[in-house]
């Protein structure tokens, strides 16, 4: 790989990718993929152009067995889309990284954060170049639901589908209460969230996966998100829970379990109210859904989450997804072809749970 000059290449403390408007481009976030196998640096960047600014970069880099290893990139870098050219931008900053990457590896994949903005736009695809290709499958969610809350209650409520508003009224009148309970309620939100699984066919990470996620959040100190575990109950009944990250502007919508039970509680509409309202009292500007399908396909497995989640308004953001930049092409074939074979198998079996 070679950066051709364009991008001088700092290594830098985690702590300083803390600014990065994205969760997942934090030192916070890298930090917490340290304790489940991953590599996290953080590097400052700077272009040719003294104008453009600098930033900065949280890469992941995964070891397997035999020395086989990856870079991941999740939604960065955090610079505005390059007018042209996007395939050679992307390839040059992967040149001027891959030297000062501890671990090298077979390929660096960027899970790109630029994208269109509507309800009828196609996921943009970018141009192939020599050693610059579209993934096989994105890592995290190309599309999701992104919810302005800097509004009224009245505002926020008002620019909701109808049936969404109808959906949150009707959840409190059956006697849906909801509760913040923090870690405290963790084990009967897995509990959930396991049965979730099992019911529409979704990986989950470990209990200790979401444990840390809480520790860290407490511990970290400067720069940490705030993290919430909302319960829905009724009659002392858990029907379903949500886990929510908090910071600066943003709130994001990570993690979702539900009961088998009283669905028609409603109980999900409730969460997702309370959730806003909470995030909009902490000065967020705008609510994060994560993830929905492309497009209002009713043949597509989750075409009911894409109805709940944009009856909520706000706008719906269409990012590239993810993209490789080859290191050593023979074994990223060998790669690639491995991950076919487990899209193929995450497609019609289990769906793939990403963050």
């Amino acid at each position: 790989m070679n950066g051709d000059n364009l991008f001088k290449i700092e290594k830098t403390a985690l702590e300083d990718c803390n600014n990065n408007t994205e969760l997942l481009q934090t030192g916070f976030w890298g930090k917490h993929k340290m304790n489940f196998g991953w590599h996290a640096e953080a590097f400052r960047v700077s272009r040719e152009s003294p104008e453009s600014g600098d930033f900065f970069l949280l890469t992941l880099t995964r070891v397997f067995k035999g020395g086989f290893a990856f870079t991941y990139i999740p939604f960065g870098p955090q610079v505005e889309e390059p007018e042209k050219n996007t395939g050679s931008f992307l390839k040059n900053l992967a040149g001027a990284l891959f030297p000062f990457l501890t671990i090298k590896p077979v390929f660096i994949r960027f899970d790109l954060p630029w994208g269109r903005r509507g309800k009828a736009v196609e996921v943009p695809v970018l141009a192939p170049e020599e050693r610059f290709v579209k993934a096989p499958v994105n890592v995290q969610p190309a599309s999701t639901v992104i919810l302005p809350i800097d509004r009224s209650e009245d505002d926020i409520l008002a620019a909701m589908k109808p049936k969404s508003r109808y959906n949150i009224k009707l959840s409190f009148k059956k006697g849906v209460t909801v509760i913040e309970t923090g870690m405290d309620g963790l084990k009967q939100w897995y509990d959930l969230y396991r049965e979730t699984a099992v019911r529409d066919r979704i990986a989950i990470h470990s209990f200790e996966y979401y444990r840390s996620l809480f520790e860290l959040a407490k511990t970290y100190g400067e720069g940490a998100p705030v993290i919430k575990l909302f319960l829905a109950e009724i009659d002392k009944e858990v029907l379903a829970g949500i886990i929510v990250a908090i910071k600066g502007e943003y709130a994001w919508y990570l993690y979702g379990a539900s009961s088998n039970r009283k669905r028609n509680y409603m109980p999900s509409y409730a969460l997702q109210w309370r959730a806003i309202r909470t995030a909009k009292e902490n000065g967020c500007r705008y609510y994060d859904l994560f993830g929905i399908p492309p497009a209002p396909d009713a043949g597509h497995p989750m075409h009911g989450l894409y109805r709940f989640k944009t009856g909520f308004g706000g706008s719906i953001l269409h990012r590239c997804g993810s993209y490789d930049i080859i290191n050593r092409k023979f074994l990223y074939s060998v790669y690639r072809a491995g991950e076919n074979i487990r899209r193929s198998y995450f497609k019609k079996v289990v769906k793939k749970i990403p963050r």
